[in-house]
């Protein structure tokens, strides 16, 4: 049985490491002590070593936030890490517990991506690595289906704030009601900080109908000593009246909106710039609001906030006189104010639906004012993981106006960027959907908002959904903007990025050759979005075998876009591994390696090992090694470039996968052959799946496992193998891409290994004819098809064959003495054999 006493309810006498994200303790916590009890005893209780998650529902202004706050607080020698979840908006959970991935040692997301880093992170808790006794307190989680995902099965524990009662169908729960009597008087003798009779306190606790949050309202406004027991209750009585006949919520009471209104009214007689702050609070999320969203708001365009907004002191004076009335509730530390959803929902509800359409846009121009104008700086990005709680809560997609609309689009590309694809997805078909219902599909920013989610729908490998909307959205804008425009451009690019990744390398070429012309007379030779073409344009030049051309457009876009400012350093070593990548596919090995290293250490150096582009460029840099002959270096840095993308992206990436096949195609290279097939069948698997089934990366790993099968031994199984993949690379690509060349070659090679000789020879002919015009004499692929073809010509005793051998032998020879592998397989007169690796799209 396992050891219960590393479980987090056995040990009483330490402070917890990590105690994040956690509200302050409500000084005036009153009572709940069977309550705090029953919650402590339910988290001790372990079956397996696994607590049960504990769910604490109730109805609004009950106290349930508070009751957790506290236990987090009171109990927090248990703990070695608490950490406070907001959860009622469900999407945004993944990022808060991404959050925690570098304190458990993990990589933050911006390296891995939300989604990972919160799998990640749940994981790691899971496995009790490195903290055993942890709390997640998860706060108003209204589904339990959205939450299920996240909430780790482990040692440590969970709880969750909710008024869903469903909770009790899969956690145990503990519902939290009103005050008891004694415990409302005892909250408002605590409160009131004054000598209260019990008679006058339970009078006010009898009209409240003991509920938490009415009582915090009353007391605040008792403890200033300005108005009597009795008067209050007068005051409370008369709302309560005018309000039996009004129209009111039912997620909140009669008392709680009485008590309210009393606070209000009095405040505003004190201070009445106060209730127009108040009220754009209502209009934010639940979530904390960054203090600067108002210190800085003086330059947007908020007439009810104008003179407030712009006299320092008297918003100073605002928040002091706002958190006396318990109305706010403010952070010093972090430098937020926060109003609690109830009293938003109060305030919102006492509003006419003009007024309440004005301030919910002066609220979108104080989030607009107070983001930054350029989401790829990721030096000021904390400005948007601010503002995205209360994206959604204020009805952002609801505004017209075009600075908040191009705010709007920021926050999508700023989640895009950091890794966030869910959220991202997530807003940017809100926006969609409303700005199309509001302005039609046609208007330039829903189809700006549509090129966005084309970009995720990529991130996310949904290809072909991306590919459908790349298509319609580009054909939109040229009509709607016209072909020269700026965002027209920018979705010719993404367009063209669909096409590669379905496999259609001719089409892309072309439209991105168009796209550069384009950029350049529009935006001219000097702009970066002319430099991202340009690099476009290289890649696509590699993919269809044009690799000199690659290469000069790779070296030309790394060239400017080092020199350029406003270029990020991921797009730099982009540029740099393209660089690199395009001298290996001309067959330049060694300086392939040089450049690769070169740029694998400015990676390491500028972005850390574990980023993204960094491992691309050490997986490319594996490749060379391979191709060069340094067996050994490849096969290091093919392993830990798997073993840390695996980790990083997961085993479905297309990355991860690419990855795998280069670690199999080395342990192939090094004689390795079980190892390289098991390796190499568990990746190509996932090709179809992830790619489609006749994409030429689908073809072209098969081709990788039928030289393994050869080489094991059955030449038949290999032959069948790369036939169809020959025949899919043919109708894919046709029959002069170097894909399907290379698949040529091995089938030749497999004829050979069952004796047929001849035919072998024939199809070496051809192929040799179609590769030497292609790439010239003394290119990789057409002397790998030389030395083959000449071995066949000489099984059949053709009279070239030793002319062609020594003709081939002599372009080796540089190479041989290096120990390239193919120079090395000619010299010992043994088949060279070509292998496939996926570049990046």
């Amino acid at each position: 049985m396992a050891d219960l006493s590393r479980v987090a309810h056995s040990v009483s006498d330490r402070q917890p490491e990590v105690f994040e994200k956690v509200p302050p303790r409500n000084r005036n916590f009153t009572g709940r002590d069977d309550l705090l009890a029953r919650l402590r005893k339910g988290m001790g209780s372990v079956t397996a070593v696994v607590p049960q998650p504990q769910a604490v529902h109730g109805w609004g202004g009950v106290g349930k936030t508070h009751l957790a706050i506290e236990y987090a607080h009171r109990y927090r020698s248990h703990y070695d890490l608490i950490w406070w979840i907001p959860a009622d908006q469900y999407h945004l959970v993944p990022s808060s517990l991404a959050s925690m991935a570098p304190t458990l040692g993990l990589l933050p997301a911006s390296v891995t991506g939300v989604e990972e880093a919160a799998e990640a992170v749940r994981k790691a808790l899971q496995d009790g690595e490195p903290f055993h006794r942890w709390l997640l307190i998860f706060d108003n989680a209204e589904e339990f289906g959205h939450i299920k995902p996240f909430i780790p099965n482990g040692p440590g524990h969970v709880l969750i704030t909710s008024r869903n009662p469903d909770w009790e169908d899969n956690f145990e729960t503990l519902t939290v009601d009103v005050f008891t009597r004694e415990e409302s008087i005892d909250f408002l003798r605590k409160r009131l900080d004054r000598p209260v009779s019990r008679e006058d306190a339970d009078r006010l606790a009898d009209k409240l109908g003991d509920l938490p949050l009415a009582l915090e309202q009353v007391g605040a406004l008792q403890r200033r000593g300005t108005m009597s027991i009795n008067d209050y209750i007068e005051q409370l009585d008369k709302q309560a009246s005018r309000l039996l006949g009004a129209v009111r919520a039912p997620d909140y009471p009669l008392t709680m909106t009485a008590a309210w209104r009393v606070s209000v009214a009095f405040l505003e007689d004190r201070l009445p710039q106060a209730i127009s702050i108040l009220r754009c609070c209502a209009f934010f999320g639940p979530e904390p609001i960054p203090n600067d969203v108002f210190r800085r708001g003086n330059k947007a365009n908020v007439p009810r906030l104008a003179e407030i907004l712009s006299d320092p002191i008297l918003l100073n004076k605002t928040w002091q006189e706002l958190s006396r009335f318990a109305l706010v509730r403010s952070d010093t530390v972090t430098r937020t104010v926060q109003v609690h959803r109830l009293i938003q929902a109060l305030l919102r509800d006492d509003l006419n639906p003009s007024e309440k359409t004005g301030i919910r846009d002066e609220v979108h121009l104080l989030m607009a004012s107070y983001a930054p104008d350029d989401p790829e700086d990721s030096s000021r990005w904390q400005a948007f993981i601010d503002l995205i709680p209360h994206v959604g809560p204020s009805n952002l997609a609801e505004c017209t106006d075009p600075a908040v609309r191009d705010f709007a689009l920021n926050v999508v590309r700023y989640l895009h960027l950091s890794g966030n694809y869910q959220p991202a997805r997530a807003f940017v078909n809100e926006f969609i959907d409303k700005w199309s219902a509001r302005d039609g599909a046609e208007h330039p920013n829903v189809l700006v908002a549509r090129r966005h989610l084309g970009n995720i729908l990529r991130r996310l490998g949904e290809f072909s959904t991306a590919y459908e909307l790349d298509g319609e959205t580009l054909n939109r804008m040229r009509a709607v903007m016209g072909s020269t425009h700026k965002e027209t451009l920018i979705a010719i690019n993404g367009y063209a990025a669909s096409l590669r990744a379905r496999g259609n390398f001719g089409e892309a070429r072309a439209l991105d050759e168009e796209s550069l012309q384009m950029h350049r007379d529009g935006l001219g030779d000097d702009d970066p979005l002319t430099f991202r073409a340009t690099n476009n344009l290289a890649i696509d030049y590699g993919l269809n075998g044009q690799y000199a051309e690659a290469r000069r457009l790779h070296i030309a876009a790394y060239l400017a876009q080092s020199d350029s400012k406003g270029v990020s350093t991921d797009t730099v070593l982009s540029s740099w591994n393209g660089m690199a990548r395009a001298v290996r596919l001309t067959g330049d090995f060694e300086e392939a390696c040089s450049s690769g290293e070169a740029a694998m250490a400015f990676g390491i150096q500028k972005l850390g090992p574990d980023h993204h582009m960094t491992l691309l460029t050490a997986k490319d840099l594996s490749i060379a090694r391979r191709r060069a002959g340094d067996l050994e270096g490849a096969l290091s840095l093919a392993m830990d470039t798997y073993t840390r993308l695996r980790r990083l992206l997961g085993g479905s990436h297309p990355d991860t996968m690419a990855a795998v096949i280069n670690l199999s195609n080395t342990l192939r290279a090094r004689g390795e052959l079980e190892e390289a097939l098991k390796v190499g069948e568990e990746a190509v698997a996932r090709y179809p799946s992830v790619y489609g089934p006749d994409h030429p990366y689908t073809y072209g790993c098969q081709t990788n496992l039928a030289l393994l099968f050869r080489l094991l031994g059955d030449p038949e199984k290999a032959l069948r193998a790369n036939e169809s993949a020959l025949a899919g690379l043919e109708s894919r690509l046709g029959r002069e891409h170097h894909y399907g060349l290379s698949a040529s070659v091995n089938v030749q090679s497999d004829l050979a290994a069952l004796g047929e000789h001849q035919q072998a020879r024939d199809l070496g002919e051809a192929n040799y004819q179609r590769l030497e015009a292609t790439f010239g004499e003394d290119h990789f692929l057409t002397l790998s098809c030389a030395a083959n073809l000449a071995l066949d010509r000489r099984m059949i005793g053709a009279d070239n064959a030793a002319e062609l051998a020594s003709t081939t032998a002599a372009h080796y020879a540089e190479r041989l003495d290096a120990g390239q592998p193919d120079a090395v397989a000619a010299d010992k007169k043994e088949r060279i054999n070509c292998d496939f690796d996926p570049s990046p799209l």
